[in-house]
């Protein structure tokens, strides 16, 4: 007995062997959301890592760009790029860390958070998309399966 499982499909679908790899399903399914997400935040003109970040700085006012970017798990030119272009849409400002002064301390400014507020609301939709596919305990389930991957 074969200990592949493969996944159902219809002859003119059909792509051939790749068609029972779980990498290229996530890849799939992750272009899928990527691109329902940024239709869905065209009028914020944000990416997800930009709301990313700013929902961690509002989670954790004062959090160092290098924690932030490692919590993200994105290097630091990366991290910086985005603090630098949220900074200069007035989003987030940089302090001198209190704790540490080699690091910059980050915290959200008032249209940082009118703009959070925004992405929220377009999140809870993008998600209500995504969810929408499955049963609660499906979903449990995925964000329990995806977090082995990652963490």
């Amino acid at each position: 007995m074969d200990a592949v499982t493969t996944v159902e499909h219809d002859d003119d679908a059909y792509l051939g062997e790749i068609n029972d790899i779980v990498g290229f399903h996530i890849r799939l399914a992750h272009g899928a959301c990527y691109r329902h997400f940024t239709e869905t935040f065209v009028e914020l003109e944000l990416t997800q890592k930009q709301v990313s970040v700013m929902w961690l700085v509002a989670d954790h006012p004062g959090i160092s760009q290098i924690d932030l970017g490692q919590k993200l798990r994105m290097d630091r030119a990366t991290t910086m790029t985005i603090v630098n272009r949220l900074q200069a849409r007035h989003y987030l400002r940089r302090e001198k860390s209190p704790t540490d002064g080699r690091k910059q301390a980050l915290y959200l400014q008032p249209a940082g958070e009118a703009v959070l507020n925004e992405a929220k609301k377009a999140i809870r939709e993008h998600e209500n998309w995504v969810k929408s596919r499955f049963s609660d305990a499906e979903v449990k389930t995925l964000m329990e399966l995806l977090a082995r991957i990652h963490e």
